[in-house]
């Protein structure tokens, strides 16, 4: 499925590290930073993590939602947070339905081995539920604050 600028961003319905079972319609009248990574707990997945908790307050400034999904368990889940005191949410994706809905759910290969995964990816989604920017292939320096300075720029008030 190919994603278009300025389209619906397509709906989905996952557990959410809360406990609760989350639309991503839910959140219709904020802007929403969906963003899609490999794994709980390993470097680079950590590292963006932390930056957009230490990021939060400026989304949230911005009314702007951050959302994390990988295929990681929803206990995995609570267990990073736990760990890196995450104030938003995290969406168990087991079955990786909203990531191949977003294209993200790829052939990957690592020391010669070839397995299917997640491609780090952020979707900016705006008030009216419309994909505004998406970003593939994502590298974790300086991400966050890219993702933070397009919302203040193109989705402010």
């Amino acid at each position: 499925m190919s994603l278009q600028i300025g389209q619906l961003a397509p709906d989905f319905e996952l557990p959410a590290s809360n406990g609760k079972t989350v639309r991503l319609s839910d959140f219709r009248g904020k802007n929403v930073v969906l963003y899609f990574y490999p794994k709980d707990m390993t470097p680079g997945c950590t590292t963006e993590a932390c930056d957009f908790r230490d990021y939060h307050q400026q989304f949230a400034d911005l009314n702007a939602v951050i959302l994390g999904v990988s295929t990681d368990s929803v206990e995995r889940h609570k267990k990073f947070i736990e760990k890196y005191n995450l104030p938003f949410l995290l969406l168990a994706d087991e079955e990786h339905k909203a990531a191949e809905k977003y294209g993200v759910w790829k052939l990957k290969k690592n020391f010669g081995k070839e397995y299917m995964g997640i491609e780090r990816s952020t979707f900016v989604i705006d008030k009216e539920g419309r994909l505004a920017k998406e970003w593939r292939k994502v590298k974790v320096k300086g991400h966050v604050e890219e993702a933070l300075a397009y919302i203040a720029e193109h989705l402010q008030q």
